[in-house]
């Protein structure tokens, strides 16, 4: 009998287990058995076709309405056209000299179709799909497809879902019972059904209940992996004190807050007394500041920098980009004046001094930020990764504030917590204009407290955001660019934003929705800024001082273009993710961003907030050639019908891996969370995060819960691990 930790060659054969490895890099018999089926088909209900994404490998439950055979027209073969229904949309099937599927599908017939989407003249296809039929009794093995609910597992070209169900059946077939990692009196006390019962359910279910349970069990392991892991780093970096940095009255903040020319929002108090507190005392604050884009963020930052300041101490700020750093530096700068000009002439008394720290400085530029951090002259240090490069030390460092940490790797974060010293931890606020729903705050971020900036500050301007469908109306285009020289000719500017910089791929590029080279998908490249700009130039916004900006300028000319349009110098500027976050002109008004279906919900809503920041009401236009009726043409809509970020961020979860958050996407690695739901299961999450506490609390180790220390192994591996504590 096979094991959980048995090689799969040896359980399903060579041949499959080359093809489970290589679509889904599954190499145990555990891990195929982790490989739940995404959701369940039952004969006679088919799948409904709307919705369906152009990229994916899906695999569809569809009835036959037509086949049709006809010759190609510009080269020798013929095509059998193939049209599936679920009722209430179509789907067409091409198969390309291939004629013997005449005699194989008829009308009438309901079949598994597995293949990859692709859009053809505008309407959803697959080509060359495979297929399961249910209605010919010679194509089905009777025994293999008994029972009224078929798995349907995620697949690929290189292995479809029934094929992957017949793997599952051997596997099972060859296991013993599944040892139980839980402890019998905790699955009784929690009313849960046995691991292997559930795993044999899981995959092989007799009705809708056994399903239901199954599930149940299956998110508690999940949950309560995650949550031990956490209440573990919980207790761990407590014995790691951080330098206690009460307010001092009098102080550098004090003058700043005496100075303010407009009133703190009510959310800012509240966030401010809150981090105050937090940074008085000896134990580490982990913080996650969320709010939209222009919700006041970075003044509470600052204000929380000024107090560690007044204690005598050193604070970091770490923005993503070289662009956004050294406004950064400028906005602090000129918000404190002479606060910031400690020891020049025309310095303020209680003054301190802020240095920018990038590796684009000159070799004198650097030598000088390096000694202002490490001789304490510096209160407040500005910078990239460049911060946390070994060679770069502070006297005294008390405080980190990470700006946008989806930009910037958790490693990296990290590393820059480790230059406060040993046996030190720095208080550490994380900054996001992402919103993050509660459940996934509390199932990530661990012991980070969240706050929620969700009023704007006076005199935010509406933006108004559309779809521009071009492959249906075509003609919209053209009135994109009149409506950009029309906000030109009001005396505004505005953005054309591409998700790529050139032909050759950048880590700067955004390609979200591209589907895999080998998708069959006749999709031409994402735009370009190289490509669109000299177009735009020369065409539709010829006449028009035109700018372009991307990661790959030098520093000194990505800045010099920043300055440029921020004075008014350039009327439009083409450029890439890196206008993304903390870009500030408030004259500018639309931004036009091409190929809209290659973002995500999150990066498209950062994107549109570089609009609408001053007085003038903000256009965003998200031009895309998806057709409609796509997953993809349904996000674009949410986003054009709300300005609430924290609305788009539980749409946005819902749309995506929820493993993704995990970090897998990042390191390439598998995620453990395959069953749990983030946004569904919060009560399972806030429960197991109880038990998790007391199992912890008895012993950190796990020692006495030999099955749950395998089982916290297998579902999130040390570097997630790593991963959940560093973010």
């Amino acid at each position: 009998m096979a094991s959980l930790s048995e090689k799969l060659d040896r359980v399903v054969g060579k041949k499959s287990a080359d093809a489970l490895k290589a679509a889904f890099s599954l190499e145990t018999a555990g891990e195929l058995l982790r490989h739940y089926p995404r959701r369940y088909a039952e004969r006679g209900k088919l799948t409904e076709i709307a919705g369906l994404e152009v990229g994916e490998h899906v695999t569809v439950m569809a009835k036959v309405v037509s086949v049709n055979k006809r010759q190609m027209k510009t080269k020798r073969g013929s095509i059998v056209e193939v049209v599936l229904t679920d009722g209430s949309k179509s789907l067409e099937c091409a198969f390309f000299n291939q004629p013997w599927h005449m005699d194989k599908l008829k009308p009438g017939f309901n079949a598994l179709f597995a293949g990859k989407v692709t859009a053809f003249r505008n309407k959803l296809q697959l080509a060359n799909p495979d297929y399961q039929l249910f209605d010919s009794t010679d194509e089905v093995d009777a025994e293999e497809f008994a029972g009224s609910l078929i798995p349907v597992y995620p697949a690929s070209a290189k292995i479809q879902s029934w094929q992957i169900a017949q793997c599952v059946s051997q596997t099972l077939g060859m296991l013993d019972e599944i040892e139980d990692p839980f402890p019998d009196e905790l699955r009784d006390k929690l009313g849960l059904a046995e691991y292997d019962a559930s795993v044999r359910a899981i995959h092989l279910p007799a009705d809708w209940a056994d399903v239901e349970s199954a599930k149940t069990r299956l998110k508690w392991d999940e949950a309560l992996a995650l949550q031990l892991v956490l209440a573990q780093r919980r207790m761990a970096s407590g014995a790691r004190p951080a330098p206690a940095c009460p307010p001092r009255p009098g102080g550098i903040l004090d003058a700043f807050d005496q100075r303010l020319p407009f009133k703190l929002t009510k959310g800012q108090v509240e966030v401010g007394h809150a981090i105050a507190e937090d940074l008085s005392g000896s134990h580490p604050m982990s913080r996650l500041l969320q709010g939209e884009v222009g919700s006041g963020k970075t003044i509470v930052a600052l204000r929380a920098m000024l107090q560690v300041v007044d204690s005598g101490r050193q604070a970091a700020l770490l923005a993503p980009t070289e662009v956004l750093a050294a406004q950064h530096a400028r906005s602090l700068a000129e918000m404190l004046g002479d606060l910031a000009q400690g020891g020049q002439l025309g310095g303020a008394e209680n003054a301190t001094n802020i240095t920018l720290l990038t590796g684009s400085l000159t070799a004198p530029q650097r030598k000088q930020a390096m000694l202002d951090a490490a001789s304490g002259a510096a209160g407040i240090v500005v910078g990239t990764h460049a911060l946390i490069q070994d060679k770069v030390s502070f006297a005294d460092l008390g405080f980190v504030v990470v700006d946008e940490q989806h930009r910037f790797g958790v490693e990296q974060r990290d590393a820059l917590r480790a230059r406060a010293g040993e046996n030190v931890s720095p208080h550490v606020l994380v900054m996001t204009a992402t919103p993050i729903p509660r459940t996934v705050a509390m199932t990530v971020y661990g012991d980070l407290e969240t706050s929620a900036l969700r009023e704007l500050p006076a005199g935010r301007s509406p933006i108004s955001t559309n779809v521009v469908p071009v492959s249906e109306k075509p003609a919209w285009l053209d009135r994109v660019w009149e409506r950009i020289r029309e906000e030109v000719s009001k005396g505004h500017q505005a953005y054309v934003v591409c998700p790529r910089i050139g032909e050759e791929a950048s880590s700067e590029d955004t390609d979200e929705g591209e589907p895999p080279k080998d998708s069959g998908t006749d999709r031409r490249p994402p735009l370009a800024v190289a490509d669109v700009a000299p177009l735009l130039a020369e065409g539709a916004l010829a006449g028009l001082r035109l700018g372009i900006l991307h990661g790959r300028l030098a520093p000194d000319e990505k800045d010099r273009v920043m300055r440029a349009f921020a004075a008014g110098d350039i009327d439009v500027l083409v450029a890439t993710t890196v206008v993304e976050v903390g870009v500030n002109v408030p004259n500018a008004t639309a931004m036009v961003i091409m190929d809209a279906d290659r973002f995500g919900v999150s990066q498209l809503h950062q994107l549109r907030g570089r609009v609408g920041r001053g007085s003038a009401p903000g256009l965003c236009l998200l031009v895309t050639e998806m057709p409609g009726g796509t997953a993809t043409r349904d996000r674009l809509a949410a986003v054009a019908s709300t300005l609430d970020g924290f609305e788009l961020a539980r749409l946005d979860l819902e749309m995506r891996r929820e493993g993704d958050i995990l970090g897998s996407s990042q390191s390439g690695s598998r995620s453990g969370l395959k069953m749990l739901s983030l946004l569904r299961d919060e009560d399972v999450i806030a429960d197991a995060r109880v038990v998790a506490q007391a199992l912890i609390a008895d012993d950190p180790d796990l020692k006495p819960y030999p099955g749950l220390a395998t089982m916290v192994s297998q579902l999130v591996a040390e570097d997630r691990a790593e991963y959940l504590e560093k973010s």
